[in-house]
């Protein structure tokens, strides 16, 4: 999708936004040391519950997209204009479960790809995961009456989605190997990306290989078998050498040394952001950029994107432990308590781990004609100690984050549209 870079005028990014084509995209930069000329810096830096950590965002390596949309009346084709606040893809910040998204689209469009030679293959197949190596764990094969409890593609997305479950991107990143799913980030114009490790203690060399997966009729013939894989091309990082914190604890011992990042993943907030608008917004999309998935892909996709646990009508999570603001940072905080407004639609996806928080969502409220993007990442790690489990969470990380969420959404209430 085309950037233009405009002056940071608001009077001229409304003209323009009434212009654009809907392949091209507005975006200016904002620095914390600029006059309030746009919503973004104001809100930051003058809303008292935002103020502390904005007027903070090197200590909280704070980095927030916010993304106006405005329609064409008679059209109804969506225009993005995006502001951005410290926004920097070099500066890293672990991107936890936030690549969960990219997994499940690539592996939704490996499957259509496969399904053009086995017809039979669809998302609720039944997927074996075997283990032909060092670090590999294995999912038999397994029928169930309760068909939300089968291991299928389409149960192991829900459960990325709805829950960030960690075992089910293991199985996803497994069936993609760490090799396709490289060529194919970069082939969709993320080149930069690295998804290199499962949600496992496993060492760089064991992430390299892949588990054998088989796929299955419901009598337990064998629909599609894939062999076990090893990535034969070097990984480079684009950042280097990336370390963290001044200590991190290892097998009970505080390690006094910064923590080593650099074979981790990296999705820069950028990245994550624009991949959620190709999922929501296929049609303003090039072909290039845009997966191999159908039209029941994206219904399934946004679904899940948006339910709450108990919303989303899958079994396993219709328990109390999985309230209904589980995955919601942005405007809920993950509180326990909260209870979502039926009227507001939030399509995330959320990261959590090393003191990183990071939400990246898409709100749609209907009834208040709102529609508008919001990516935003926090560092809350006082101490400076990684995997200590003492972070900022609950006291810093996840009330700014619901703070900034109910902060766009109260100025989107009023702004004026073109």
């Amino acid at each position: 999708m085309q950037m233009q870079r405009v002056p940071m005028m608001l009077a001229v990014v409304f003209l323009l936004s009434t212009t654009l084509s809907k392949q091209e995209q507005v975006t200016y930069h904002i620095s914390p040391r600029t006059t309030f000329t746009n919503p973004l810096d104001s809100i930051l830096l003058t809303t008292p519950a935002l103020a502390s950590v904005a007027h903070q965002a090197e200590k909280y390596e704070l980095q927030v997209i916010y993304t106006r949309i405005d329609r064409d009346a008679t059209t109804r084709k969506p225009h993005f204009t995006q502001i951005d606040y410290h926004l920097n893809e070099r500066a890293y910040f672990n991107p936890a479960s936030l690549v969960k998204l990219p997994v499940a689209l690539l592996s939704l469009e490996k499957l259509n790809r496969l399904r053009q030679q086995f017809p039979a293959l669809n998302r609720n197949t039944i997927m074996a995961t075997g283990a032909a190596g060092r670090c590999q764990t294995a999912v038999p094969f397994a029928t169930n009456p309760d068909s939300d409890r089968v291991a299928t593609m389409g149960n192991y997305i829900k459960r990325m989605l709805l829950v960030s479950d960690n075992q089910a991107y293991n199985r996803l990143y497994e069936f993609l190997g760490q090799q396709y799913l490289h060529e194919r980030l970069t082939q969709l114009g993320y080149p930069n990306v690295r998804i290199t490790r499962r949600f496992a203690p496993c060492d760089t060399a064991a992430n390299r290989c892949t588990n054998p997966i088989t796929f299955h009729h419901r009598n337990g013939s064998i629909i599609y078998r894939q062999a076990a894989a090893c990535n034969a091309k070097p990984i480079t990082f684009p950042l280097g050498r990336i370390a963290k914190g001044k200590a991190y604890l290892a097998n009970g011992r505080i390690i006094r040394q910064p923590y080593d990042f650099t074979t981790a993943n990296y999705l820069p907030l950028q990245a994550v952001t624009d991949i959620l608008r190709t999922t929501l917004f296929p049609e303003i999309t090039s072909s290039a950029a845009r997966q191999y998935l159908f039209p029941s892909d994206y219904v399934f996709l946004r679904r899940y994107l948006s339910s709450t646990p108990n919303q989303s009508g899958f079994k396993p999570f219709a328990t109390p432990e999985y309230f209904p603001a589980y995955k919601k940072y942005l405007f809920y905080g993950r509180h326990p308590q909260a209870k979502p407004d039926e009227g507001l639609h939030i399509y995330n996806i959320v990261g959590m781990s090393h003191g990183y928080l990071a939400d990246c969502a898409y709100f749609s409220d209907e009834s208040e004609s709102i529609e508008f993007m919001l990516s935003a990442v926090i560092y809350v790690n006082n101490d400076g100690i990684l995997n200590d489990g003492r972070y900022e969470y609950q006291t810093v990380g996840l009330p700014f984050l619901a703070e900034l969420g109910k902060a766009i959404y109260a100025y989107e209430q009023n702004r004026p549209r073109p």
